[in-house]
């Protein structure tokens, strides 16, 4: 299919990877140190990246291209900036997860992200855990929510990420089936 692409010139890019951090889809990484896009199909061709590059390497370019792929079924993923009435918690299985566990976890997406709805936070750096469960809780009294997954840290501070959907379902009046997961420093899942 033709549609619009993002072109990288080789011979004017330096390697900065500006680019890299301003494409939120993660088309661009540095190769052999030069920014090359990884694959047709995780550029969403809005070009975001274009005015980061000081060097002028990136342009769109109308071409054939594999469709564009989002690697998630919802936008956004933090649990600050969701809408509890967006649709695509209609009948979901939620993925609720402390924000350095996909880090950690080099599966992460292959594992837990497969037709599911994600859903992170930090439990230790966001101040407002109630905001929160709060926030939860109207996801889970608003949609039908099959199951959630909990994946935390094994770090203390994450176990605040199952204490706020524990608290979260008490506040919706729902019970849902939870499955919690914990993933070692060393980036294992061991329970």
């Amino acid at each position: 299919m033709k549609r619009k692409i993002v072109r990288i010139d080789e011979l004017k890019c330096n390697g900065c990877g500006q680019c890299v951090a301003s494409c939120h889809e993660g088309a661009i990484r540095i190769i052999a140190g030069k920014a090359r896009l990884a694959a047709d199909s995780l550029c969403d061709g809005l070009g975001a990246c274009l005015g980061e590059c000081p060097q002028g390497a990136i342009m769109l370019e109308e071409r054939e291209a594999d469709v564009f792929v989002a690697p998630l079924k919802q936008w956004p993923v933090q649990l600050k900036l969701v809408n509890p009435q967006a649709s695509f918690f209609k009948d979901a299985d939620l993925i609720v997860s402390a924000d350095c566990a996909a880090f950690s976890y080099g599966d992460f997406h292959r594992r837990f992200l497969a037709g599911k709805v994600l859903l992170i936070f930090c439990p230790k750096l966001d101040d407002d855990g109630g905001m929160y469960a709060a926030k939860l809780g109207e996801i889970f009294r608003w949609h039908h929510i099959r199951s959630v997954t909990v994946v935390r840290m094994e770090v203390p501070c994450c176990g605040g990420t199952l204490r706020i959907v524990e608290e979260a379902l008490r506040f919706s009046g729902k019970s849902i089936a939870v499955r919690a997961y914990t993933i070692s420093l060393q980036g294992e899942i061991i329970s």
